[in-house]
């Protein structure tokens, strides 16, 4: 069954609730104690960004429509999509006014979650990029350890650099963006002690401009590698590369031999935690408290991808992977 769409997306320059319908009707399961057998369970999702940004949110997205294929008129979901992060309160109060489970896609949502969830004890919640916090009887937190992952990633971005220089750019300067960007640098420096690393932040997932200005600094200082944690500021990413003739690493899902600007994509899951917080609540078996996905989940939570890798490059990064699950290479939280 095909999704309808009857979305009013939100401007940026401000959240006005009333008389607006942001909502984006699917189907899909039943979480036991909160919805009747025969009743769709209502599922409210805030995606802050574009879902069609080529990256964290389009990933969330794209799992909220497999839910929809694996459970077709078993559920219902509003969906609220691209706010500005000061109206995230009242964008989860009005998920939570209407809808059994509330889905954050992003860190982003934790903290007003946590609020929004002290008043709604019988909404269940699920973050999306949660990271520890205040134990909750009604919240969920998914952490996709972007930390480790993006580890690996600097070690294919230094395997994949010619000039020996590679760069990363963060968005919000939150734990969780900072630390992966710093395992990124370590994993670079794993593979070769002596390359060059960059790492800059815009504050801002969706401001292209920025993303662009951090990326074009970074290529003139040799740079010819890029990874990064943006939404739409990817775009300007892609922008400076191409002018430039550099690459990117992309992040969040497996899109190799679709554009040659990417020779090399980090998964992380996004999309896969949005189905699993659906699939779980549809079963009855939803949890609330931390839940750590990474590496150990497997390859749909956590993975790297070198396009047409050689033998040698495979190896070397199933090696890596397999020493960060084993505790000899450590790396941080986030």
């Amino acid at each position: 069954m095909k999704p309808t769409f009857s979305v009013a997306s939100s401007s940026r320059r401000g959240f006005a609730l009333g008389g607006i319908a942001f909502a984006l009707m699917l189907s899909a399961g039943t979480l036991a104690p909160l919805a009747q057998a025969a009743d769709p369970l209502a599922v409210g999702i805030l995606i802050p960004g574009s879902k069609s940004d080529k990256g964290w949110m389009e990933s969330g997205y794209d799992g909220l429509v497999a839910a929809q294929k694996a459970h077709g008129d078993k559920i219902k979901v509003q969906m609220i999509e691209n706010i500005n992060y000061a109206d995230m309160e009242q964008a989860l109060t009005n998920l939570a006014s209407k809808n059994k489970l509330v889905i954050g896609v992003g860190g982003q949502t934790q903290a007003a979650v946590m609020k929004v969830a002290k008043r709604f004890p019988n909404t269940r919640f699920s973050i999306v990029g949660g990271n520890k916090a205040e134990d909750m009887p009604n919240v969920a937190g998914y952490d996709v350890k972007q930390a480790e992952i993006a580890f690996v990633a600097g070690a294919a971005a230094a395997m994949l650099s010619k000039n020996g220089a590679v760069s990363y750019v963060g968005g919000m300067e939150i734990p969780s963006i900072v630390n992966a960007g710093k395992e990124f640098g370590n994993g670079a420096k794993y593979v070769n002690p002596k390359i060059k690393y960059f790492e800059n932040y815009t504050g801002d997932f969706d401001n292209v401009a920025k993303a662009k200005e951090a990326t074009l600094a970074a290529i003139a200082q040799g740079a010819d590698v890029h990874y990064h944690i943006l939404n739409l500021g990817l775009r300007g990413m892609e922008q400076a590369a191409k002018e430039k003739g550099t690459k990117v690493v992309g992040s969040y899902t497996d899109r190799c031999g679709t554009d040659a600007l990417y020779p090399a994509y980090s998964i992380t899951g996004v999309g896969y935690q949005v189905q699993y917080a659906i699939d779980e609540a549809v079963k009855g078996s939803w949890k609330a408290g931390y839940k750590p996905f990474g590496l150990a989940m497997g390859p749909k939570a956590s993975d790297m991808v070198v396009c047409g890798a050689s033998p040698e490059v495979t190896k070397k990064l199933e090696e890596i992977k397999k020493d960060i699950l084993g505790g000899k290479i450590k790396v941080l939280e986030g």
